[in-house]
């Protein structure tokens, strides 16, 4: 599914981390790190893509993830995404993976873990803490090592 341009139809997860690495190379284009993220509805189709910004925007809240669920939310008027699937490039961070709670998304899917600053699994595990009033499923590493070599690659282009 490499050339999905806008919404599409999404069969699994392998086909949406595809979309969502296409994302995270158009990243660099303008000095972003390469993290790309997609939002699945509950029918499996893309609703929303987008890729990291911060650089570009000048915001540390343009991370892809909260681009893809704030597009959404617009779309549809509401705050709450349940039914809704996150996926994402690179394993969330803190504010990226409480966001996917808040918005009550149904499940986040991540390809490479992020041993620094990943919330969902790594450090933290924010979408499955029992102490909060929401809980998203969790599907990792999927697609870890094209995710992982996309962004090795950006930070030893730039060592």
């Amino acid at each position: 599914m490499g050339s999905v341009e806008g919404k599409g139809r999404v069969l699994d997860w392998d086909e949406a981390m595809d979309v969502a690495l296409e994302e995270a190379a158009l990243a660099v284009e303008h000095g972003d790190v390469p993290i790309g993220a997609v939002l699945i509805d509950g029918e499996g189709n893309v609703v929303a893509r987008d890729r990291n910004r911060r650089e570009e925007r000048g915001d540390a809240t343009a991370h892809a993830e909260m681009l893809v669920l704030s597009a959404r939310s617009r779309e549809i008027g509401d705050w709450r995404l349940d039914g809704h699937t996150l996926v994402v490039t690179l394993e969330p961070c803190a504010m990226c993976a409480m966001a996917a709670v808040w918005a009550r998304v149904d499940r986040v899917v991540y390809g490479a873990p992020d041993p620094k600053a990943g919330a969902v699994w790594s450090l933290y595990n924010i979408p499955q803490d029992e102490r909060l009033n929401h809980r998203c499923d969790v599907v990792a590493a999927v697609r870890a090592a094209e995710a992982g070599e996309l962004l090795s690659e950006f930070f030893s282009d730039r060592r």
